[in-house]
C-alpha cells in the first residue's frame, strides 16, 4: 500500500528535466518533483501524452527522440532558455521490447535498438546536461539503471540487462569525475515496477510474472510513486553527500538468497 507524499518545498526554484516523462516512473517522478516546487520539463516521444503531462504540471513539454543527439541538445537548450537554467536531469527513458530475449534469439538489430534507447540516450543526456549544471554551480543527474545491473537473471533480456549495466558504470564514473564541481551523478536501480511497460511485458506471459514476483522479499512489485520518492531524494539537497552510487530501490530483491514464506 502506498501513501501520497506530503508536499514539501525541497526543490523550490529548481528546474528539472525528465526524459520519458509522459508515463510510468517518469510521469510519477515529474509529478513528485513538481509537488516539491520544481519547474518540470517533460521530454518524451509521445506528443499527446507529453503535452498532457506538462499541462497538468504547469510545465513544459519538449518532443524528444532520446536517441538523437540534436534532440537532446535541443531539449536542454530549450529548458535553460525557458527557465533560466537546469538543476536536475533525470534520464529515465527506456524500452524493453519482446524482441530482446535470450542471446541466441536476439538479433543484432534488436540489440542495437535497446542499447541506443537505454544507454546511448543517457550518454547524450549527461553530455548535454553537464554544461548547464556547471553554470548553476552544481546539480543532480539521476540515471535510471535497474536491479538487473547488479544481478544475473535466468529470464533473460540480454540487451536490456547489458544496457543497464552500462548506465550503472557510466553514472559511477561521471559521479567521481564531477564531484568537486558540485555535480552529483547517481544510478537509480529500481526493482520490478508496476508500470505499463511491465504490465504489457507480463500480460503475454503471467507465468513469467509469477516467477519473477516470487523472488521479491516484499511480495509485490513497486509502485511508480515509490520510485519517484527516491528520485526526489536524489534530486534534493538531502542527498548532497551521495554521488556515484548504485541506489537500489528494489524491495530487497538484490539481497535475497531465499524469500520469506
Amino acid at each position: 500500500m502506498t501513501h501520497s507524499p506530503t508536499p514539501i518545498a525541497r526543490l523550490h526554484g529548481r528546474v528539472a528535466v525528465i526524459t520519458g516523462g509522459a508515463s510510468g516512473i517518469g510521469l510519477a517522478s515529474a509529478t513528485r518533483l513538481a509537488s516539491e516546487g520544481a519547474q518540470v520539463v517533460i521530454a518524451d516521444i509521445d506528443p499527446l501524452a507529453g503535452t498532457r503531462a506538462a499541462t497538468a504540471l504547469n510545465g513544459l513539454f519538449v518532443p524528444t527522440d532520446v536517441s538523437r543527439e540534436d534532440d537532446m541538445a535541443h531539449l536542454y537548450r530549450v529548458a535553460a532558455d525557458t527557465y533560466g537554467g537546469v538543476d536536475i536531469a533525470f534520464h529515465n527513458a527506456g524500452i524493453s521490447p519482446a524482441s530482446d530475449g535470450l542471446i541466441e534469439e536476439t538479433t543484432l538489430e534488436a540489440w542495437i535498438r535497446v542499447q541506443t534507447i537505454n544507454l546511448t540516450s543517457v550518454f547524450l543526456g549527461c553530455k548535454h546536461a553537464l554544461p548547464y549544471l556547471r553554470e548553476r554551480g552544481g546539480g543532480s543527474i539521476i540515471n535510471t539503471a535497474s536491479f538487473v545491473a547488479v544481478l544475473g537473471a535466468a529470464t533473460s533480456q540480454i540487451s536490456y540487462t547489458a544496457s543497464k549495466g552500462g548506465v550503472l558504470a557510466l553514472s559511477r564514473e561521471l559521479g567521481v569525475q564531477y564531484a568537486r564541481e558540485g555535480i552529483r551523478v547517481n544510478a537509480l536501480c529500481p526493482g520490478p515496477v508496476n508500470t505499463p511497460l511491465l504490465q504489457s511485458l507480463f500480460a503475454e506471459n503471467p507465468a513469467e510474472a509469477a516467477r519473477r514476483l516470487i523472488h521479491v522479499p516484499t511480495g509485490r512489485f513497486a509502485e511508480p510513486e515509490e520510485i519517484a520518492a527516491a528520485v526526489a531524494f536524489l534530486a534534493s539537497d538531502d542527498s548532497r553527500f551521495i554521488t556515484a552510487s548504485t541506489f537500489l530501490v528494489d524491495g530487497g530483491i538484490s539481497a535475497a538468497y531465499v524469500t520469506p514464506e
